[in-house]
């Protein structure tokens, strides 16, 4: 019970993911009473316009259907399947970053296209680090914008890390070299480093890319430990061809998605599991620190159809 004019309490990250998700208007399919044929076709549909990709729907939708077919089934008894279903796609993807004890500094580089919110994913993830408590130096790789040198300089502060950055303009590989040596000589644990935004087809800058990722190796020949690639919600299947690129590039090891509060496309995040099976570390809904969270399988599924949140110890 709350006094009369206090405020409500701010939404949590379960509710607000699941605000955001409601964009794709599978909750509008799960009204039906009967999981006969048609309900299971428009059930496909609406999985395939949530980006799942038409492999991942089919198979979703005839788990649903099986040992349920004609049967007379209720909303909430309808959500709960479904997520049961999706979360099993989702599962074994449902891993968190390790960090090693036994690589100091343990270097996470971080890629993605322009406009992923890259760097202020870094920025958070910097600040989660240090909370748990590593020592961590962030190197502003992204030497092309002069605001993201910025932009990580003030993340940095805010997570009391180490910071390391270049001119504008400079080479970014050199400035991921001499990021290695502070961190070495600082007694950092882990360096993450972020880089320019770059088009997966655009030839040169992943070919830059790489460099960095080469020349990195000339400190520790078993650096970077972790390639995170950070995904945009909002492009949908798209992000399908950023996961191929990137990977043929450097050895894409987990991903971030982010934006998932704003798309009507959130079932790419299946799609992704089902073809590439890439860890998925960290998903977000916001711009503020907290909004960056690890990535749970069933508490995405049941955000997707709009089911509630299990309390802990239920059963899906």
């Amino acid at each position: 019970m709350r006094t009369f004019g206090e405020a409500p309490p701010p939404p949590t990250f379960f509710e607000r993911l699941k605000s955001g998700l409601a964009k794709t208007g599978l909750g509008e399919i799960l009204t039906k009473k009967k999981l006969d044929a048609e309900t299971i076709a428009e059930l496909e549909e609406a999985l395939i316009r949530a980006d799942m990709g038409a492999d991942p729907a089919r198979r979703i939708a005839q788990g649903v259907a099986k040992g349920r077919y004609d049967a007379e089934i209720t909303a909430p008894e309808l959500k709960d399947i479904l997520a049961a279903e999706i979360a099993t796609v989702l599962a074994p993807v449902q891993k968190p970053l390790q960090v090693t004890d036994d690589k100091k500094p343990f270097v996470i580089l971080v890629a993605g296209v322009n406009g992923t919110g890259k760097t202020t994913t870094i920025g958070k993830l910097a600040k989660r680090l240090a909370e748990d408590g590593a020592k961590v130096t962030l190197a502003a790789g992204d030497t092309f914008r002069a605001a993201a040198i910025e932009q990580l300089r003030i993340w940095a502060g805010r997570a009391k890390a180490e910071f390391v950055a270049g001119k504008p303009g400079g080479d970014a590989a050199g400035l991921a070299f001499e990021a290695l040596e502070k961190a070495r000589s600082n007694g950092s644990d882990i360096l993450l480093i972020d880089t320019a935004g770059r088009l997966q087809n655009k030839a040169g800058l992943m070919a830059e890319l790489e460099k960095i990722a080469r020349v990195i190796k000339k400190l520790d020949p078993s650096a970077p430990h972790a390639v995170l690639l950070v995904l945009d919600a909002t492009t949908g299947q798209n992000a399908l061809s950023q996961v191929e690129a990137f990977s043929a590039t450097v050895p894409v090891t987990g991903l971030v998605m982010t934006k998932l509060d704003g798309t009507a496309k959130g079932g790419i995040l299946v799609a992704l599991a089902a073809r590439f099976g890439l860890p998925v570390h960290y998903i977000g809904v916001g711009e503020g620190e907290d909004d960056l969270q690890p990535f749970r399988a069933a508490d995405f599924a049941r955000a997707l159809v709009g089911a509630e949140r299990l309390k802990e110890g239920q059963a899906a």
